[in-house]
């Protein structure tokens, strides 16, 4: 399912309502929520919304919240997600401080892919090593990669997490992934994809040419779940 939005701002208000709904019905049915989180840039006001509109609309003490991917970096590098999501949303809740498993990203990514697998079976949902997630949120670049899975990257995994440490076009290695094989059991999968420069990549991983070796976000075919594109006008100009 494909919604199309003006502009980030009412697709981060959408996306934001939307996990607030999914959050409440998670709780009631299992008493938790389990989300896998995204960096990068477009869901950052998304978080800025959890953790200020919407911060009083959830028992965070049911939440848990894990990650797609990271750099391996420390915490207080802007480029390690866990430490930006941190200062825009965890610090704003009141949430456990031991519901929220990061990456230790302190680590080598073997290392860290490693613990990061442990991590999932701890909360796993037999017969997965891995939890299910109740949503899952996913970015796509404009060159077709979602979390860490880069075009070029293995296709055929049966792992849960990845040691990601071959550069791809001048993008820094050194990164810990999930991998298809954890998101595609997750109950809903939302992809947060916005501005212009991602029109032409979106056209093509929506296209009923499926390449997933090339282009990775289209490895993402939840197996019981609902898959939503979420996008702005710009992203969505050439479909």
């Amino acid at each position: 399912m494909i919604k199309k939005f003006k502009d980030i701002s009412e697709l981060s208000q959408y996306a934001a309502r939307s996990f607030i709904e999914i959050a409440k019905k998670s709780i009631e049915e299992r008493g938790c929520f389990f989300a896998s989180l995204s960096g990068g840039g477009t869901p950052m006001r998304l978080y800025e919304l959890l953790g200020n509109q919407f911060q009083n609309e959830v028992d965070w003490r049911l939440v848990h919240f894990f990650w797609g991917d990271e750099r391996c970096v420390p915490v207080d590098d802007p480029g390690n997600s866990y430490g930006q999501t941190k200062k825009v949303f965890f610090d704003r809740i009141h949430i456990p401080a031991e519901n929220i498993h990061r990456v230790f990203s302190e680590l080598e990514p073997d290392s860290a892919a490693k613990e990061y697998a442990n991590t999932l079976k701890a909360f796993s949902e037999p017969p997965l090593d891995w939890p299910r997630f109740d949503l899952a949120l996913l970015g796509m670049g404009d060159d077709g990669h979602t979390v860490s899975l880069f075009p070029g990257s293995p296709v055929d995994v049966d792992s849960p997490t990845l040691a990601v440490t071959a550069n791809y076009q001048g993008r820094p290695a050194n990164r810990v992934t999930l991998t298809q094989n954890v998101l595609n059991s997750s109950r809903n999968l939302f992809f947060l994809v916005t501005g212009k420069a991602k029109a032409v990549m979106l056209n093509r991983v929506l296209s009923d040419v499926y390449t997933p070796a090339e282009l990775p976000a289209q490895r993402i075919a939840p197996v019981d779940g609902n898959l939503i594109w979420l996008i702005d006008e710009e992203a969505g100009s050439l479909l």
